[in-house]
């Protein structure tokens, strides 16, 4: 009999959701991208093949936060399917790369050459995960599927506020193809300008009739290799020809009665995601009161960023403690909270006993109940800057996610000790953090861009969805997050009043507001019972959420 129950709660949590009148969603960061997705399911295809047009539609008209010069993670899952896979399209160090390659001659770390050289360019995984993607789970050709980005980018796509505010921030690290291409006449675009990318088009249209090795082996990897070196880069073709897009197993929990379903190594985001649920469920956040649900919040990101900094790494290359994500071990962690006053970093944490405002999201559901969560990056916005000549390939600065010298903070001041160490054919550790959660009757798929702050808005996205918050509301929301060193809470602003700054920092916090906003959330709930969907698209971007009826065949 208690078997028999086990399979019916099983059956009842993971059974596919209920879709009236052909309904399917999608929520991206740019509304090309989005219908770029419809398009693709108009003729014919799924929710895998839209996520192939939305991934290379975003890699063309939102150059800021990912393109085909950098790499992603697709958590996927098809209507009959009682689990996930993640699709790693991570990138990986070249075969030259070595620990010490970013250090200066007195051990400092020369952070110029890991973010704004091609030095600082991890091998692509972008394209190699699309094309897996094609070849498992999808139902149409590259030559349909790309067919909407080869569009923009020949015929251009019209400048946002969003797009020539990130060129302000990034432009001067530009080599004279970025500049020519992302900002012609040398100068800001003005909004509503098109901007142009034929040698994109054409690398796009390589891909399409050829297939993803196209990008990795031939005259297009030639092509990229020799100017990478030119520029003082260290790729090889033999690190393009070797590259590989790998099927992981997804990393799952419960959290009172939803089902958590998230991103493996080399993402931290599923483990530290389930590890904070798994201590505050021992803390009882659901009955806790705001004051002290914010309290709780940051104590868990603080101890969850903790472990971060002390394990994790590629699990190819290192050995991770499996009890990370166990409940024994979040209690452990958890008992060392104080309600009513925040622990010092540097000196409230011990070892444990066995030791962003780029990149880019979309969530996707299709009339079948096939369903995608997937966040793509170049890193720093327009990744290293550098633009390969002739190609339209904008190369990534994934490298900087590594640690450069255990100890010492990287872009996004996240620290890692010797297990996110720089090794050949290693991938960096991320925080994209593409996630479902569902019980009986809903369904959640979210993520969001948002450098270190990633894993903690997708934290405060399924608190708010389990506090029954619709969409919109939870996009909106405000945000917090704390990343155990620097040993401060940062909070928007707008976003939080003086009252709860205040009632955080008479428990010991120190309170950073940023004087903006962060994050840029796609998210999509689905009603099992009746089929309804809800979709919104965080207001902080540009993005576009719909819900739409496909008529099948």
């Amino acid at each position: 009999m208690r078997y028999l129950l086990l399979f019916f709660i099983t059956y009842t949590l993971l059974s596919p959701t209920v879709f009236a009148q052909n309904q399917a969603a999608i929520a991206s960061a740019h509304p090309l991208a989005t219908e770029a997705g419809f398009e693709i399911l108009e003729a014919g295809g799924n929710a895998f093949d839209a996520a192939i047009a939305v991934s290379a539609a975003l890699a063309v008209v939102e150059p800021a936060g990912s393109g085909i010069g950098g790499g992603g993670f697709w958590l996927l899952q098809a209507a009959q399917a009682d689990r996930a896979v993640m699709i790693d399209g991570r990138e990986t160090a070249p075969s030259r790369a070595t620990a010490d390659m970013y250090q200066n001659d007195d051990d400092t770390v020369n952070r110029d050459l890991s973010l704004n050289h091609p030095l600082g360019a991890g091998i692509p995984g972008l394209i190699a995960g699309l094309d897996r993607i094609q070849r498992d789970y999808g139902k149409l050709p590259l030559s349909i599927s790309l067919a909407p980005a080869i569009r923009y980018a020949e015929q251009g796509f019209p400048v946002t506020a969003r797009y020539r505010r990130m060129l302000s921030f990034r432009h001067s690290r530009f080599n004279d193809t970025a500049k020519q291409v992302l900002m012609p006449g040398g100068d800001l675009p003005e909004i509503g300008d098109l901007i142009r990318q034929p040698d994109l088009a054409k690398t796009l249209r390589l891909i399409a009739s050829e297939g993803g090795q196209a990008f990795y082996q031939g005259k297009l990897a030639e092509q990229m290799v020799n100017a990478v070196n030119r520029a003082g880069g260290i790729w090889q073709e033999a690190d393009l020809a070797a590259y590989q897009a790998k099927q992981r197993e997804a990393v799952t929990s419960q959290y009172l009665n939803y089902h958590i379903t998230s991103v493996n190594l080399p993402s931290a985001g599923g483990i530290l995601l389930i590890n904070m649920l798994n201590q505050l469920q021992e803390l009882d956040y659901q009955h806790a009161p705001p004051a002290l649900r914010r309290h709780y919040l940051a104590e868990v990101m603080r101890r969850a960023y903790f472990v971060r900094s002390e394990h994790l790494g590629d699990s190819d290359f290192v050995d991770v403690p499996t009890f990370l994500t166990d409940s024994d071990f979040a209690r452990e962690l958890s008992q060392s909270i104080n309600p009513n006053q925040a622990t010092v970093s540097a000196t409230g944490l011990a070892p444990v006993a066995g030791k962003g405002e780029d990149t880019t999201h979309f969530s996707i559901l299709d009339t079948e109940g096939n369903r995608v969560a997937a966040t793509l990056s170049v890193n720093y916005p327009f990744g290293t800057g550098f633009m390969v000549p002739g190609t339209g390939v904008l190369l990534n600065n994934e490298m900087d996610d590594f640690s450069a010298k255990i100890g010492e903070p990287n872009a996004y001041e996240l620290v890692s000790q010797s297990a996110n160490q720089i090794e050949p054919g290693k991938r960096p550790l991320s925080s994209m953090t593409p996630t479902f959660v569902e019980n009986s009757e809903q369904l959640l798929i979210l993520g969001t861009p948002g450098g270190s702050r990633i894993i903690t808005m997708v934290l405060q996205g399924i608190l708010a969805f389990i506090d029954d918050q619709s969409a919109q509301q939870i996009v909106s929301s405000p945000r917090l997050h704390h990343q155990y060193l620097p040993d401060q809470i940062t909070v928007e602003t707008p976003g939080f009043d003086a009252a709860v700054i205040d009632s955080l920092e008479n428990k010991g916090h120190h309170v950073k507001s940023l004087d903006r906003q962060f994050g840029n959330m796609q998210l999509l709930i689905a009603d099992k019972i009746t089929g309804k969907v809800d979709a919104a698209s965080d207001p902080r971007g540009e993005g576009s959420a719909v819900v739409r009826f496909i008529q099948s065949d």
